[in-house]
């Protein structure tokens, strides 16, 4: 059975880190809606025009069209056995609609990353990202401004492990932009614990921890939400 899997929590709590390292355990596709926003915006397609503004100021776009965008990636085949939703859904609206989506499609397991305000803008203010090839950096691991050594050798401070291009801030990473989204998380997102609470598929896990140990604990959670559903995803895991 498939596993489907949707990550809830604010800003900064590692969502993206941690979703990478599922989809590679369990070898299937990480659905972000941020990435793909962002990507239409760096492509100037329609949807990024209509989206650029909105992300720059750190608020979310509408359900109608995040709800639409998701039901055309979720239609692809890569995600017939299973996906890790990562920033999707926010909104109560928005999970009622996931639930219309993947009717007949196995069960939907929810986790939720719990980390405290202040070490959320710890990270937000110290994150970084490749201008060159758009990778992240810094979040649990702040902060990355220090040299660093990559695969071919040092790399130079502010510089890209990757690629060597240079690491920049986010213009929704800075101290009042990050307050404004973790504003609208409280006030928009939070319900979603009350929508999935007494799911049997339902879990909290500390995002406070080491990442491996978050690993470990989403691993464990995820197994006990299949096991709970009937399913397994052993068998589908990769050491």
């Amino acid at each position: 059975m498939a596993l489907n899997l949707v990550m809830i929590g604010p800003p900064g709590a590692g969502k993206g880190t941690q979703a990478i390292r599922l989809c590679r355990q369990y070898d299937i596709p990480k659905v972000s809606t941020g990435d793909i926003l962002r990507e239409a915006v760096h492509a100037g397609s329609a949807l990024g025009g209509d989206v650029k503004d909105i992300i720059g100021a750190g608020r979310l776009v509408s359900d109608e069209v995040i709800i639409a965008v998701v039901r055309e990636r979720l239609a692809k085949d890569d995600t017939a056995r299973g996906f890790v939703l990562d920033g999707f859904p926010r909104t109560v609206t928005q999970a009622r609609a996931l639930d219309e989506i993947l009717e007949g499609r196995g069960p939907l397991v929810i986790v939720v990353l719990e980390v405290p305000e202040r070490e959320l803008l710890r990270r937000l203010t110290w994150r970084r990202v490749c201008e060159d090839c758009g990778a992240s950096f810094g979040g649990v691991d702040v902060p990355e401004l220090a040299e660093q050594r990559g695969s071919e050798g040092p790399v130079e401070s502010g510089r890209c492990r990757k690629c060597g291009g240079p690491l920049v801030q986010r213009p929704d990473d800075n101290a009042a932009v990050i307050r404004d989204r973790l504003t609208v998380f409280t006030n928009q997102t939070a319900p979603l614990v009350d929508f999935y609470r007494d799911r049997p598929t339902f879990s909290l896990i500390n995002g406070l921890q080491a990442p491996d140990q978050v690993t470990a604990d989403l691993t464990s959670a995820i197994e006990a939400a299949l096991a709970a559903s009937g399913a397994t995803g052993r068998g589908r895991a990769r050491a």
